[in-house]
């Protein structure tokens, strides 16, 4: 009687546990960012020079990840988006927890337009206004902070010879 139970059993307890492995690697494989090249980026605000350390998400891939999942970033970091051609731009914020400043940069390097303190997990699109190429993605209120603004000129490896 057990081995008959046992038997009717066992393809249930198979396939729950095939399913518990399948969402586990799914939910880590979500979670796990891919390592992106870091670089130096600068921005020039005036007589102010700040400088950076971003991620480059250069890939179609990497780009539509973006900072998704990510809880924290230093003050100092950033993800520098960047493109194949110059247009029109559009972000949103589904799957990132941190609030940030979206910064759209022409390809001459000059920030076309920022959305400032945007909403995290808000699917709610956030378009550059402007033609860019590049998108620079700081924390939240780092613009304001340092006086960043429309008309600066920014600078980094992956935008140089543009």
């Amino acid at each position: 009687m057990v081995f008959r139970i046992f038997r009717v059993i066992k393809p249930f307890f198979l396939a729950l546990l095939v399913g518990v492995a399948a969402m586990t690697t799914a939910s880590r494989s979500q979670n796990a960012q891919e390592t992106l090249r870091q670089e130096n980026l600068v921005v020039q605000s005036g007589d102010q020079t700040h400088r950076f350390v971003v991620e480059v998400a250069e890939t179609d891939r990497q780009r539509s990840r973006g900072l998704m999942y990510r809880e924290e970033m230093a003050a100092d970091h950033g993800m520098l988006f960047v493109f194949d051609g110059e247009g029109e731009r559009f972000f949103w914020m589904k799957n990132t927890p941190l609030p940030l400043d979206i910064i759209y940069i022409g390809a001459t390097g000059d920030i076309v337009s920022i959305a400032a303190d945007t909403t995290p997990f808000s699917e709610k699109v956030i378009p550059s206004g402007e033609a860019a190429k590049f998108v620079l993605e700081l924390n939240a209120g780092t613009s304001a902070s340092l006086g960043i603004d429309v008309g600066d000129k920014v600078s980094s490896p992956s935008m140089a010879g543009e």
